[in-house]
Formats: structure tokens, sequence, C-alpha cells
């Protein structure tokens, strides 16, 4: 018989506001190993991903009360974590750089056809980029966000989103042409 995983995790978030004894450590289970590959994606950092994601957690279930159901936990818990590794990039003073009107303009020619890259050589080309561009090519292309929520995520204007987000997909595809 298939469980619906939406229910079993609904489910476990509802023993853990109880307090049932074991409920944090089996959702924190279940959620862990996703929640450690983004913050290490944003922070390149197995030391700070690990930090991350334990705060993270416990804030999570401090705040479980919080939680009421608009997202599945799995996302809310996610947006915790990107949250709190842009803070801690933040901290770092690595910043997002606005850029000026004229720079925007990129064409289409300069563009390569990603499919056709080595997946491989995309996460070396990402892990190596700047912070600031390897965050911007994490909430968009890996985390799925749009622009709008970009600029809300990280306090910049949608317009600075794109052209941060153009500078970042150029320098990674020099970056993967020269591996």
């Amino acid at each position: 018989m298939e469980t619906d995983v939406r229910f079993t995790h609904k489910n476990l978030v509802e023993e853990c506001k109880k307090g049932i004894q074991g409920s944090q450590y089996e959702l924190y289970s279940l959620y862990v190993d996703a929640m450690f590959n983004v913050g290490y994606r944003f922070l390149g950092s197995k030391e700070d991903a690990e930090d991350i994601i334990q705060d993270s957690f416990v804030d999570a279930f401090r705040n479980l009360e919080k939680f009421k159901y608009e997202s599945s936990f799995g996302a809310w818990l996610k947006r915790i974590v990107i949250n709190k590794s842009i803070n801690h990039l933040k901290a770092k003073r690595i910043a997002v750089v606005p850029m000026e009107a004229h720079e925007f303009h990129l064409t289409e020619d300069e563009s390569v056809e990603v499919d056709k890259v080595d997946i491989q050589k995309v996460k070396k080309g990402i892990a190596v980029l700047p912070d600031g561009y390897r965050q911007i090519i994490n909430l968009y292309l890996i985390e799925g966000y749009d622009h709008v929520e970009i600029g809300e995520i990280l306090g910049i204007s949608t317009s600075t989103s794109k052209s941060q987000y153009h500078r970042a997909k150029k320098k990674l595809l020099e970056i993967i042409s020269e591996l």
C-alpha cells in the first residue's frame, strides 16, 4: 500500500507540536540531507552548511506553531535554510552588486547550449563561481525562484536580479569552456 508522504509528514509535524518523543528526530531525518544540499550549494563549505542546517532545524522546531500548512513542511524549511545561508553570506560581506543600466545588454549569441555541456562541468563551474553569482544561479536555476522572488529574498530589484543572473550565466559558461 502506497503511503501519502504529505499525510505522513503532516502527522510528524503535529506530533512535534505536541512534544511527542522521537517525532522531531524523525522529521529531522527525513529532511537533513536535502537541506544540507541546499545549504552547501549556497555556501560552498561543508562546515558552514552543517552549522546553517542545525540552526535552521532549531529555528523551525522553535517556531513550529507558526507553520500553518500554506506550503509543505519541506518548502517552509527550505526557505529557512536559504534565508539563513544568505544571511551568513551577508555577514561575511559577500554582496550582490547592483549593476548600471548600460550593463544589462547581453545578446543571446553569447550563450552556449547548456544541454550539451557535461553536467559535471556545470557543477564544477558553479562551485568556483564568486559567491554572489553562485547565489543567483542557485536561486534561479536550481531552487526555481523567479526574479521577483529572488529580488525579495536578496533585497534587490527584479532588474538587478535579472542582470546578475545574466552575468553569472555568462561567467559560468566561461568557466565551463575552460574546464
